[in-house]
């Protein structure tokens, strides 16, 4: 053990969370959106719509395609788990609700898999903390543990996992696969078998859900951290990192699945790039930065350097594609890792500093949140209500008893925490978490309970496809001719259309109607033979305006 470890833990320090408190913050997290509401434009909707579509037998699942135009989307795994999972239970359950089940449990096994994750990372000699003179330091799976729960709360407290985390879509099957493969790395020198398979299974996976280079990336990067392990297990490890990158690029070339998405960026894109790490990997980031100080003379031993290659592939993939938020998401992980390795480093007063900024802060929105909620439901108070009537015209807020339950139990569990957290446990060492990843969780709740019915409203496209249900018949053809995937989604699964959007091939005679849209405030120029019957807009979007045509009766 190196004598230079910078962490100082006591063993009433290292006591663990209580399970049932951390199972329900996870379900806290996981479980609120699965129920209620519709996929979301747009990435969610034209995941879905490709997922239900290959479930009814409409598209082909090896070339999925929307309104006759093929899908660019090379993930093909995560959307046959979609859809796989709609043909079994759609008979019983709806559609939406089908899909989003099978990747609320990938959120759950991502949590899962990064507590393991960093209990493994925890338990390595140079990890541990320093033996005191007299003892009373903490146990080595004592501590493992105790950073093991911190590691979870800074995943759940990371903001910009927040809604990406519980989409439907292939991001998501890319981040288990991320997990994973931190998992196997972490478990290697303990777990041999087991950490083989995962690797093998994380890269195969990650390349099938759309990142083959992602997946070669980290392979690369996790074969030369083994490389230089101090551990002969996880040296010989590196062999079969090797051979599940090269795995992942063979099946990567055998779905098609590589695509270029470099973008170059100039001056702004960079400071747009800097914005957005500020904002959504917080509160990790500033964690991550003081892990990477205090643990500096330990960067390449194996609790730091395993976490960090896969942050570094992250961030270098989300600026190669202009600020992608969703690469920058698969470094989650191995942020929340890093920043559990802080917690027992921190002074008094930087955990002081933390625990008030989250109490004010998560309490402040969740009062907006609450008065916002009694505004819609009552016109009290008239501001508020005034804004949400103005934001979403044509909105009806409806009263749910259980959401209102829910919503009530959740804010009365933060006051409790409140109270526990400044009262007593103050030397555990995932201490400084708690309100953070509570917070969040509380937050989220409250919106997908109090505020689900006006944000569905909001995001949903079943506003226009209704409003469209008044001038197209039922079942009506209609050309749509370069629309957005999530409009066709919508419409083909919402409004039950046939859709053709394909540019440039002859209109099907079947089709009496057609869509065109446009955000310029100018309708597009069409043939003489069609006539416009009407022009719409989604409710809270007052720049697209969605013109619908009918083809003129022949004389």
């Amino acid at each position: 053990m190196s004598v230079t470890t910078p962490a100082l833990v006591t063993q009433r320090g290292a006591r663990r969370l209580p399970r049932l408190a951390l199972l329900l913050f996870c379900g806290a997290y996981v479980l609120p959106g699965v129920l209620g509401r519709d996929p979301w434009r747009n990435a969610d909707l034209v995941a879905f719509g490709q997922m239900v579509s290959m479930a009814e037998g409409r598209t082909a699942w090896l070339a999925p395609a929307l309104g006759g135009v093929p899908v660019g989307d090379a993930a093909l795994l995560p959307h046959w788990l979609g859809a796989i999972f709609i043909a079994m239970l759609s008979p019983w359950l709806d559609s939406a609700i089908a899909a989003r089940l099978p990747f609320a449990l990938l959120l759950a096994a991502t949590l899962a898999l990064t507590w393991y994750a960093t209990f493994h990372l925890a338990r390595t000699d140079n990890a541990q903390p320093v033996p005191f003179a007299f003892g009373g330091e903490a146990e080595p799976t004592d501590y493992a543990r105790a950073i093991a729960d911190g590691g979870v709360l800074s995943l759940i407290a990371t903001l910009g996992l927040l809604q990406l985390g519980h989409e439907t879509t292939p991001e998501l099957a890319q981040l288990f696969s991320v997990s994973l493969f931190l998992y196997a790395l972490a478990a290697a020198p303990f777990r041999v078998a087991r950490s083989r398979w995962a690797a093998m299974w994380a890269l195969l996976m990650l390349a099938g859900s759309g990142a083959p280079s992602m997946a070669v990336a980290i392979g690369i990067g996790g074969c030369l951290v083994c490389r230089r392990s101090a551990y002969t297990q996880v040296r010989s490890f590196a062999f079969w990192v090797a051979g599940a990158t090269i795995a992942a690029a063979l099946l990567a070339t055998a779905l098609g699945a590589w695509r270029w998405r470099g973008v170059a960026m100039g001056l702004g894109g960079w400071i747009d790039i800097g914005r957005q790490w500020i904002w959504f990997l917080w509160p990790t980031w500033p964690l991550v930065l003081w892990t990477l100080w205090r643990w500096r003379q330990h960067i390449l031993h194996r609790h730091i350097a395993v976490p960090l290659v896969l942050v570094l592939v992250a961030l270098c993939s989300s600026v190669m594609m202009g600020g992608s938020d969703r690469a920058l998401m698969l470094g989650v992980p191995g942020m929340a890792v890093l920043a559990a390795f802080a917690l027992p480093t921190f002074k008094r007063s930087t955990a002081a500093a933390t625990d008030w900024f989250s109490m004010f802060f998560f309490t402040l929105c969740a009062l907006v949140i609450w008065v916002i909620y009694v505004a819609m439901q009552t016109g009290v108070p008239v501001k508020p209500a005034a804004n949400v009537a103005k934001l979403a015209p044509g909105f009806v807020a409806t009263f749910s008893p259980l959401s209102l339950f829910a919503a009530a139990a959740a804010t009365l569990a933060w006051l409790w925490l409140l109270r526990w957290r400044t009262g007593r446990h103050r030397e555990a060492v995932w201490k400084s978490m708690v309100l953070p990843a509570g917070g969040v969780a509380l937050c989220w709740l409250l919106l997908m309970t109090l505020w689900l019915p006006l944000l569905d409203y909001a995001r949903s496209a079943r506003p226009l496809v209704q409003r469209l249900g008044l001038w197209l018949p039922a079942g009506a053809c209609v050309l749509a001719p370069a629309a957005a995937p999530a409009l066709v989604a919508a419409l083909e699964h919402i409004g039950r259309y046939r859709v053709d959007a394909r540019l440039g091939s002859a209109p099907s005679a079947a089709c009496t109607h057609m869509l065109r849209v446009s955000r310029s405030g100018k309708l597009p120029a069409v043939a003489e033979d069609w006539e416009l019957i009407a022009e719409l807009r989604r409710p809270t979007d007052r720049e697209e305006i969605t013109a619908l045509y009918r083809r003129r009766a022949l004389p």
